[in-house]
């Protein structure tokens, strides 16, 4: 079988990325004898500059160009690695070829202020983004990352439950433990104490990552007499995330720690003493497993997909109850034999997770597919 791996613009989604890579390497451990090609679009250095007429040069790439030159490939099986290239699925479709899409999230249709914050024509992106996801329709099948995603995919967009595929997404293998000294060397660079709580947020600041929750339970800790930071690494505070830290008087206590690469990443994960990850929605949740696979225990949300990525190997809370995500932070010091067991079955569970695991679930998608162009 000859499939053909859709990938976004280049430089435009690290997560987009490491998805198609894990896929790629995956795909060709399972399935050694086929063959998988990579297309993707230009780079925006080849399309100009963030001027009025960079910016239309980039939407005709991504909607002309790209899916022209797209459907001039051959290959059995069209893999579009993120929904909102679904608008490829039309062109491929027209062309008789055959489509997979996976689909990570629906976030934008629930919480439309996220492309609104970051788009520089905000009613052109979001009307460009429906057009795109509702491209689902046109392919064969629907791959989502978790059942809550596969649910919003048949309610918001009317696929037919029967041609949606949930495989899970996994986590890369340079999550891991480290040696006990490497981790102290990095608390003491941020001067962590021993005794000092630090509290970790990977991520986006977009409200329904529910940061302002974070902060209230950060001001309950201290409020307490307890010793406890904040470790933020991904994109940086809100302007009235600022406001809040200020006003609650946390400006000694939280730490922007910027976009990291993977091996700080890997490290903070470590160092820290619990990751606090409590989002109002999550097409899946990959810091959970990370946290996981780096040995630190997890306190996330009981609602969305977070508790089927969880299972039984994280302290799921209701995300707007601060004080009981403080109860959960407090069992996690005070309860050591608890804090181990939680550690070990995170460790567990994300072994679970594995690129070969997620290749296999979706070669089994492609050859359905082709059994039935066959039929």
């Amino acid at each position: 079988m000859r499939v053909a791996i859709l990938r976004t613009m280049p430089g435009e989604s690290f997560s987009m990325d490491v998805y198609a890579d894990g896929l790629i390497a995956g795909l060709k451990a399972v399935r050694p004898n086929w063959e998988v090609i990579e297309i993707r679009p230009r780079s925006p250095n080849e399309l100009g500059d963030g001027s009025l007429r960079g910016s239309l040069r980039k939407y005709y790439e991504r909607y002309w160009h790209y899916p022209r030159a797209v459907c001039e490939q051959d290959a059995d099986v069209f893999h579009i690695v993120d929904h909102s290239y679904g608008h490829v699925a039309y062109w491929l479709k027209k062309a008789g070829k055959l489509s997979v899409i996976t689909c990570h999230d629906l976030i934008n249709f629930l919480y439309p202020e996220n492309l609104y914050a970051r788009a520089r024509y905000p009613w052109i992106s979001i009307l460009m983004w429906r057009f795109s996801v509702r491209g689902l329709r046109n392919a064969e099948y629907v791959i989502a990352d978790s059942s809550n995603t596969a649910k919003d995919i048949v309610q918001l967009l009317n696929v037919d439950p029967e041609h949606v595929t949930v495989v899970p997404v996994a986590v890369d293998f340079s999550f891991h433990p480290l040696p006990r000294e490497e981790v102290k060397s990095f608390r003491r660079r941020y001067r962590a104490s021993p005794e000092r709580i630090c509290i970790l947020h990977v991520g986006r600041s977009d409200p329904r990552k529910n940061i302002s929750t974070i902060l209230k339970v950060l001001r309950l800790l201290k409020a307490q007499g307890v010793s406890a930071c904040l470790w933020k690494t991904g994109e940086d505070f809100t302007a009235e995330q600022k406001v809040l830290i200020q006003t609650y008087g946390l400006q000694g206590d939280v730490v922007y720690l910027g976009t990291l690469d993977r091996q700080a990443l890997v490290q903070v994960y470590n160092a820290a003493d619990v990751l606090l990850f409590p989002s109002l929605y999550e097409g899946f949740g990959i810091p959970v497993l990370e946290s996981m696979a780096c040995g630190t225990p997890v306190v996330t949300s009981n609602i969305s997909s977070l508790p089927e990525v969880a299972g039984d190997a994280a302290i799921l809370v209701d995300p707007s109850d601060e004080r009981a995500i403080v109860e959960a932070i407090l069992r996690l010091r005070n309860d050591v034999a608890y804090r181990h067991r939680l550690i070990e079955k995170g460790l567990n569970r994300a072994k679970s997770f594995t690129w070969e695991s997620v290749a296999s679930q979706v070669a089994v998608v492609y050859e359905k597919v082709m059994r039935e162009r066959m039929a």
